[in-house]
């Protein structure tokens, strides 16, 4: 008798699968790495084959949004509007800090694929539900900005100290006889090694003390019936 063997079954290629291995390839290798002939590889196919599932890497990219912004938290039942926005941008920060590249491809995108429409819908379902007016909500979501998907822009990037102490200590010096506020408050924030603050902030700290001032303020604008048309110039302002 023969001793038969059967192949291993090919997992069949569908575009969910093209778009996980994609986020898969970007998370080990950067998003740099990212190329249909890379992603083909890592599949066991030919590049062709990703054609029939994406068109281009444009479409990619795009598909890879929709995968990240699948990973952010659903509206938790019950939770009114502040807890309900707060959580689910918390949610989204940390599907970013998974994906350490998704906040530049999200930036890069020059349309948003309907999972993004859906949920920048949704956040605005929730303040309407929370009683807010149309016009409130608007300007809210402007002010939110980045931040709904869980990262802000930094206006300057800050390159880290050195780590020689002497040459921390001798730079510190030379920057605080010129610039004596900056320093004094740059060196009494805590420190974290991920930061994109400053030079060392807790990143988490300072995302959440932001996000939390925003709410809170716009909560105390909902209570006061806040509209735009009285800050307008050429309009009555507020008393």
């Amino acid at each position: 008798m023969t001793e038969s063997t059967t192949a291993p079954r090919r997992v069949p290629l569908n575009r969910d699968r093209v778009l996980h291995a994609a986020v898969a390839l970007a998370d080990g290798l950067g998003i740099e790495a990212l190329s249909m002939r890379n992603l083909a590889e890592r599949l066991g196919v030919v590049p062709m084959a990703l054609y029939k599932h994406v068109a281009n890497k444009e479409e990619l990219l795009d598909g890879m949004v929709e995968v990240i912004v699948g990973e952010i938290d659903p509206p938790a039942p019950g939770a009114d509007w502040k807890r309900a926005i707060r959580q689910r941008i918390l949610s989204a920060r940390q599907a970013l800090l998974r994906h350490r590249w998704a906040s530049q491809v999200i930036e890069s995108r020059t349309h948003a694929p309907p999972v993004v429409l859906e949920y920048m819908d949704s956040l605005m379902g929730t303040f309407r539900a929370g009683g807010f007016s149309v016009d409130l909500t608007h300007h809210v979501m402007h002010a939110l900005g980045s931040r709904i998907w869980g990262f802000t822009q930094e206006v300057f990037p800050t390159p880290p100290p050195p780590a020689d102490p002497e040459a921390r200590a001798a730079m510190f010096g030379q920057l605080a006889a010129r610039y004596p506020h900056i320093i004094e408050v740059a060196t009494a924030g805590s420190h974290d090694g991920q930061s994109a603050v400053g030079g060392g902030c807790d990143d988490q700290f300072e995302f959440e003390f932001a996000l939390d001032v925003l709410l809170d303020g716009f909560e105390r604008l909902h209570r006061q019936g806040w509209n735009s048309a009285e800050r307008r110039p050429g309009t009555r302002t507020a008393g």
